[in-house]
């Protein structure tokens, strides 16, 4: 993929909940560039997830996540944004990718697991294993596929040790030809290293490097002393 940008025969109304959240009415007022690697950061609300998520479906993945064969839906949640919403491919560009959302992938695998119950191999264990592992196996499993692979705040899925080991996944991802784009509240997903990030908020949307985001800035005051924080819970 190598733009997004407002489609101009079918315009978002700018007074919709979605257009009036600053990053999402950027995104809609000028075209996006998209490179190997994106990283999208801020607070709860600022508008990661529904950017990513309008990304995704606009692209034709499943808005419950998945590959690009993923069918499978529940409750219609996401927003009317990709529909406003045109994807510049790259000539010769794949139509695969993957989506993978934490919040909807406990769903999915259990999806997964109804259509190939008869499958003794990766599929059939997904629900025996932790969130956090199932998880990973599912991104190691299908590593192989070729395109766009859209990862919406996958921290929630995992431990320490394992965003390290879903930071070297993705790395690998950009580098055999794939496009990784993410949405994050984790510092240390947000170091995924040779990424663009930007930090999303009342500004919109703007490039940041890593040392300069103010969730790294957060967590390393927090870090460093916890005591400052802790004492104004009582």
């Amino acid at each position: 993929m190598r733009w997004i940008e407002e489609r101009e025969d079918h315009p978002a109304d700018r007074r919709s909940w979605f257009a009036e959240v600053p990053a999402v009415r950027q995104l809609l007022d000028r075209r996006f560039e998209l490179g190997a690697m994106t990283v999208f950061v801020g607070e709860n609300g600022a508008g990661k997830s529904t950017i990513v998520e309008a990304i995704a479906t606009a692209y034709g993945l499943n808005a419950e996540g998945g590959t690009h064969n993923a069918r499978h839906s529940t409750l219609a949640t996401e927003s009317p944004l990709e529909a406003h919403l045109q994807i510049a491919r790259g000539l010769g560009g794949s139509r695969k990718g993957v989506f993978l959302r934490a919040e909807t992938m406990h769903g999915h695998f259990g999806y997964l697991q109804a259509i190939e119950e008869a499958d003794a191999g990766v599929l059939g264990r997904h629900n025996f294993q932790s969130h956090g592992e199932s998880f990973l196996e599912f991104v190691q499993s299908r590593s192989r596929i070729r395109g766009l692979w859209v990862f919406d705040e996958p921290e929630s899925a995992l431990s320490f040790s394992n965003c390290l080991v879903l930071l070297g996944c993705m790395k690998e991802l950009a580098e055999s030809g794939s496009q990784v784009i993410l949405s994050t509240h984790s510092p240390v997903l947000a170091a995924l290293p040779g990424a663009t990030i930007y930090e999303l908020g009342e500004w919109g949307m703007r490039m940041r490097a890593y040392d300069d985001l103010e969730i790294v800035d957060s967590w390393r005051r927090f870090m460093a002393a916890p005591e400052r924080y802790l004492r104004h819970l009582s």
